[in-house]
């Protein structure tokens, strides 16, 4: 299904509307400069999860990664098709997270983008609004493709299915233990989530529903990655 999409195409296009989005900020005095604090962890996190990038999406060895921070009460986080990733300020304060804790969301995020479910997601959409009928087989995958250049907008407004919320959680926490940051805190940032839901306002709390559920899957799969996190820390 997700070939329906091109991902050249959904990565350029997320590219494009991540720099409107930081072009917005900067021009809002909400972009967090390059010597932030906050900015300068997050990147730091970055530099240490990205290199267990590529065994989940080949294509990932040529994104040119970003992280940037926008200063916005919005608990909210993302990663872009492409590597472009952007924190809010919200999530970062209002749930206190830790160094550990900030790597569970962004090795989330990117094992969003890594196993391509925004691509995946779209070309449903997509495939729904033309039917695949013979009709819209008439208009070629050419056609089919050059509608990714005009799905940026919607990459904010996902939301994944459980199985893709799972395997987001499940990649990201090894992601994030083979950077040397604690599973645990996978447990701790989500039961914080829960504590927050139901706060209002849009953002990652509205696309990433949480509950006992996923924090039981957690539990059950951390002893399956504290070897890949001691042998980081070694």
């Amino acid at each position: 299904m997700r070939t329906l999409v091109p991902a050249e195409q959904l990565e350029g296009a997320a590219q494009q509307q991540y720099g409107q989005m930081l072009e917005q900020a900067r021009s809002q005095r909400v972009l967090a400069p390059d010597n932030h604090p906050q900015l300068q962890r997050l990147r730091a996190i970055a530099r240490r999860l990205i290199p267990f990038a590529a065994p989940w999406n080949s294509r990932s060895r040529s994104w040119q990664w970003e992280v940037n921070l926008i200063g916005s009460s919005q608990v909210n986080a993302f990663c872009m098709p492409g590597g472009k990733i952007c924190f809010y300020t919200g999530i970062l304060d209002k749930l206190r997270l830790d160094d550990d804790e900030a790597a569970m969301v962004m090795g989330h995020e990117m094992a969003h983008a890594l196993r391509e479910h925004a691509r995946e997601r779209l070309a449903k959409t997509q495939a729904t609004s033309l039917g695949l009928s013979l009709g819209a087989r008439l208009l070629g995958l050419g056609e089919l493709g050059n509608v990714a250049a005009d799905l940026g907008t919607q990459l904010l407004a996902l939301k994944y299915s459980r199985d893709d919320e799972t395997e987001a959680d499940l990649v990201g926490l090894e992601l994030a233990a083979r950077g040397a940051y604690a599973p645990p805190a996978s447990v701790s940032l989500w039961r914080k989530m829960m504590t927050a839901n139901g706060s209002g306002g849009p953002g990652f709390l509205s696309t990433h529903p949480s509950g006992p559920n996923r924090i039981q899957e957690l539990q059950d799969n951390l002893p399956k990655v504290q070897r890949l996190y001691e042998q980081a820390r070694g």
